[in-house]
């Protein structure tokens, strides 16, 4: 899991496009819904549930898709931000909220999770013998693996915000920023 979270993809670039423009409460709770859509693809690989994910077929797309517009969005918001002040002040715009569920729209329509937890985490587990404590340490791992990845990606884009403090670099963070997400976007959109 570690590996797979340590690989850069949408929820990485999602995570340090957000901590650029807005700090680290706002990744923390796009982190907390990128590990809830973690939890979800657990439960459904280790309790047979596979054919449930297959049934999310088109809503998978719509996810996807949604996911995608969103982060597109926020790119294109960050994109056209002016700056006037001295002092880069975080963007409040989008609530925690937003960025919860952008965190678990990230990862329900992240074809490289799906595929991870519905084909490949079974070969190493032995989904028929998994009791609930087990359940609970696999998650406990997912959420070290990725939340600790994640908030350490976050910790790192914030330190490189923090670095800048003339309006032209809030210009090129707003720029840098609006550009990786709505590049992330882009990826989600196209990724099969």
């Amino acid at each position: 899991m570690f590996v797979l979270a340590i690989v850069p993809g949408p929820a990485v670039f999602a995570i340090i496009a957000r901590s650029f423009s807005s700090g680290k409460l706002q990744a923390f709770y796009m982190t907390v819904g990128i590990v809830l859509g973690d939890y979800i693809f657990i439960v459904l690989a280790l309790f047979g549930l596979s054919a449930l994910a297959e049934l999310m077929g088109s809503a998978f797309f719509i996810i996807k898709y949604m996911s995608a517009i969103y982060l597109i969005w926020l790119g294109v918001k960050l994109l056209r931000t002016s700056t006037d002040s001295i002092d880069i002040e975080a963007s409040k715009n989008s609530s925690l909220i937003a960025n919860f569920l952008t965190g678990l729209f990230i990862t329900l329509g992240n074809p490289k999770a799906i595929i991870f937890y519905i084909g490949f985490f079974p070969a190493f587990i032995n989904v028929s013998e998994v009791t609930f404590y087990d359940t609970g340490l696999i998650m406990l791992a997912a959420t070290l693996a990725f939340g600790s990845v994640n908030m350490c990606y976050s910790f790192l884009a914030v330190k490189a915000r923090n670095t800048f403090k003339s309006p032209n670099a809030s210009s090129v963070i707003n720029t840098t920023a609006g550009t990786i997400m709505v590049s992330t976007g882009v990826l989600v959109a196209v990724k099969a």
